[in-house]
């Protein structure tokens, strides 16, 4: 046997993996909280900023920071991943509605196909 025991012995923990690495394509240290943003967008159509911070339990400074990572604008002046928009909601200007980019759903379609496929 290899001493570096490199031999797949689980499938489908080598597709998370597969998974995870493809995030980390975006950047090395691609955070889990950066992850559940992205994911939650992407499985609630157009939700406001506020339900997607109640509901994964994050602060409002961090619900920003994340999805001012994930939108084409960072907040520290630097370019974000442009994979969701963050815009008001039209019928109430004190809300921001969260919507995937088509880059952004491109990425959580291959995603999802590395897992489920």
């Amino acid at each position: 046997m290899d001493p570096l025991r490199r031999q797949l012995t689980d499938p489908k923990a080598e597709r998370v993996l597969t998974f995870v690495n493809k995030l980390r394509e975006l950047e090395d240290e691609f955070p889990a909280q950066l992850a559940a943003t992205l994911f939650y967008v992407a499985s609630h159509k157009d939700c406001h900023k506020q339900a997607m911070e109640e509901d994964l339990e994050f602060s409002n400074a961090s619900g920003s920071r994340n999805t001012d990572r994930l939108s084409a604008h960072h907040r520290l002046n630097k370019p974000g991943l442009d994979l969701i928009t963050k815009e008001q909601d039209p019928g109430n200007r004190r809300r921001l509605q969260l919507a995937m980019t088509p880059q952004g759903q491109a990425l959580v379609d291959s995603l999802l196909s590395i897992l489920y496929d």
